[in-house]
């Protein structure tokens, strides 16, 4: 099982995110991979294969090809301890917002009932069926805490977790635990229609109560009937519970069964279809756990929609719009390709992995950037993890009361992955790579290395549009190709940041004029009408008339 190639990954504004790979073997292998991490304070500059590869125990397990090379010492870049601390403390808070889910989603739902005891009796009674709906959305938000518990056990943290970090000016101050109240840099927006300011954010007006989110009501896991109209399985149900036990109660019935709202729920290590599930990780304790900004949580809400665009059925038809194009266009540019030396193609701004694992099932060598540990942990699950196709089920659309046609729609189930990503037919040494993409990729030992690279809906996650241009015309060789499909809504226009940061907010017209001063030569352009993690049964759907383009590199 061969990697592609370890990247340097200094650290962005002081933050460096760790080399993450996602390492799948060839379909006519065993299925075996993980998380390929490098230790944060001896990054590799450049190797041919991920070094101490974590060779765990699975049935049909994959050994690794050969044997990986030496870095010489000049290769490696140290990390400061107030660089790891920081890297430490935004995982931290990322894993947090997470584990906060099930409590924001429940005060949502309070938030909702609140609502309705202050309506008059007459129209209480019009509207008496909301009570149960209620109950609908917590059983819905039970399922989806399932996932995500599930998802978390299985990540394996590049970094010391159990590490006490004191973050300062002076990174040789004794070490502590970090205040809930210290500022964090502000994160690239994982969605993709507004800029999401993290500093100074104020949660004390939203946030539950420990009373109040510990648990949640007994009536909230009460058997699912025809008429309420959740397609919710008893697998499905049987599943949850036997990671939501409170301790004490890993022996109850379903009738005495409520649901904590935390990862001290899971007691039980096996799950109902008899997988055996890791123990809860020590940074999953509750008691260790941030009080993150609500607008944290809805870049978990936002991950879930976006399984449903690159994972789910339901997401077929924006796949065939957005990824289509693009897999059509590599197969024309690319008709006779080798076996024996595929072409090889970035996607940056991968996202949850599945364009990168298409674009390998076409025989490239796949790699894809992602920036986003949100996104990362997400897509290792799924590219990793997952055993076979519809082995999951969530619930996307259930945190929007707006715009459904009936709330059946609003409480629909969405089954997941559509494949099973190892028996794909990926091409040998497709990977993922975590990291700010100049950062990562604007080496030297990166300069005329991919024989294309494909952007969707990314090139507008710049600070500056024209570093990107810039980056991807260094990297590809010389006659290789710019494939891009995707808006120009720049995710830090108008954004009102403490920091100010840099935005700068091109025309269409001006990209082009910025790819031709690097290069680049327009082969092939025309406008794609889209959508991005759209609930196809919304009344309101917010389309794109993206530019797509094929450009060349002639020099």
């Amino acid at each position: 099982m061969h990697a592609l190639r370890t990247c340097p990954t200094p650290p962005r504004r002081g933050y460096p995110i760790p080399l993450v790979f996602v390492t799948i073997a060839t379909a006519a292998l065993p299925f075996d991979s993980q998380f390929r991490v490098d230790s944060p304070t001896r990054m590799k500059q450049r190797q041919e294969e991920v070094e101490g590869m974590d060779k765990r125990p699975r049935e049909a397990l994959v050994e690794a090809l050969a044997e990986p090379e030496a870095a010489s010492a000049g290769s490696e870049r140290r990390y400061t301890k107030l660089e790891e601390a920081m890297e430490i403390k935004s995982l931290r808070r990322i894993i947090s917002a997470y584990l906060n889910y099930p409590d924001a989603s429940e005060e949502d739902i309070r938030r909702h009932e609140r609502s309705f005891r202050k309506l008059p009796p007459s129209h209480k009674a019009l509207l008496s069926h909301l009570p149960s709906k209620y109950q609908k959305l917590r059983r819905c938000v039970s399922v989806n805490a399932y996932f995500i518990m599930s998802m978390l056990q299985a990540f394996e943290p590049p970094l010391d977790m159990s590490q006490d970090i004191y973050i300062g000016e002076d990174e040789n101050l004794p070490k502590s635990h970090c205040s809930e109240n210290d500022k964090w840099p502000s994160e690239r927006n994982i969605c993709s229609d507004q800029t999401l300011p993290i500093s100074g954010s104020n949660t004390s007006d939203s946030e539950p109560t420990s009373s109040e989110t510990n648990k949640l009501t007994d009536q909230s896991f009460e058997r699912t009937t025809k008429e309420e109209e959740i397609h919710m399985d008893e697998s499905t149900v049987e599943k949850f519970s036997s990671s939501v036990h409170p301790k004490g109660l890993c022996n109850g019935s379903m009738d005495d069964l409520k649901i904590v709202a935390g990862s001290d729920a899971c007691c039980s290590n096996s799950s109902a279809n008899g997988r055996e599930t890791p123990h809860a990780h020590d940074w999953m304790d509750p008691l260790t756990r941030l009080h993150v900004p609500l607008v944290d949580v809805d870049k978990v809400r936002c991950i879930i929609r976006n399984i449903v665009r690159d994972w789910a059925p339901e997401g077929q038809n924006e796949r065939d719009q957005c990824y289509k194009p693009i897999l059509d266009e590599l197969n024309h540019q690319f008709p006779d390709r080798c076996k024996e030396r595929p072409p090889t193609c970035l996607v940056p701004g991968a996202g949850l992995g599945r364009l990168a694992l298409e674009i390998s099932c076409l025989g490239f060598i796949s790699q894809g950037n992602e920036f986003s540990y949100y996104m990362m942990i997400c897509s290792n699950f799924i590219l990793n993890y997952t055993q076979m196709a519809g082995e999951w089920t969530i619930y996307p659309w259930i945190h929007s009361n707006c715009n459904s046609l009936f709330d059946k729609d609003q409480l629909r189930a969405v089954s997941f992955p559509d494949i099973h990503p190892s028996s794909a037919g990926i091409t040998e040494g497709f990977s993922m790579c975590a990291g700010d993409f100049v950062e990562v990729y604007n080496d030297e030992s990166q300069e005329g290395s991919w024989d294309a690279v494909v952007t969707c809906f990314f090139i507008d996650t710049a600070h500056n549009i024209v570093e990107y241009v810039e980056t991807i015309s260094k990297i590809l060789k010389t006659g290789g190709v710019w494939i891009n499909l995707g808006p120009l809504l720049y995710h830090f226009a108008d954004s009102y940041a403490p920091e100010d940061e840099m935005s700068i907010e091109l025309s269409l017209e001006d990209v082009k004029k910025v790819a031709f001063h690097y290069g680049f030569v327009m082969e092939k352009e025309k406008i794609i009408e889209t959508t991005y993690t759209a609930n196809p049964l919304s009344m309101m759907q917010n389309r794109y008339f993206t530019s797509f383009w094929t450009m060349r590199k002639n020099k």
